[in-house]
């Protein structure tokens, strides 16, 4: 695969979703479901094609399979975000994360990864986490 192309806002933070969903190397069922929540729900989705999430999705993991594909994929949503949107894909990571309930040493680690890449503060981060952990809590 030659140089990916920067992506649209929209399918930046598609990329952060499945990223973070295949992380710990399986894509689950609350993760997907918490992906097609996100992007038919909240504001940031209002323009955005929803047939186009599965294309989106295998051109992310398609660029996940290349040398250095992970940080290749970070750079690419860095490049598509702006600034006012990189605590939005830190809390989507967040929530995609957090669907399934259980957090994985990797899962953890590639948010710390985004965090970092989108230069998202310490205090904005902690207080993203705490949000998801409240929204994906269980009786």
């Amino acid at each position: 695969m030659s140089e990916a192309p920067v992506p649209d806002p929209h399918s930046a933070l598609v990329y952060v979703m499945v990223l973070t969903s295949a992380s710990d190397g399986e894509i689950s069922d609350p993760e997907l479901a918490t992906i097609g929540e996100i992007v038919t729900n909240l504001p940031v989705f209002r323009q955005f094609d929803v047939d186009r999430l599965p294309s989106i999705a295998a051109y992310c993991t398609d660029i996940l399979q290349e040398d250095d594909g992970l940080d290749a994929a970070l750079s690419l949503v860095k490049a598509a975000l702006p600034m006012h949107l990189r605590e939005t894909a830190y809390a989507l990571a967040c929530d995609v994360a957090a669907a399934d309930g259980a957090l994985s040493q990797e899962e953890l680690r590639l948010l710390e990864m985004i965090r970092h890449k989108l230069h998202v503060g310490r205090l904005p981060a902690a207080a993203i986490e705490r949000g998801a952990r409240a929204r994906h809590a269980t009786l």
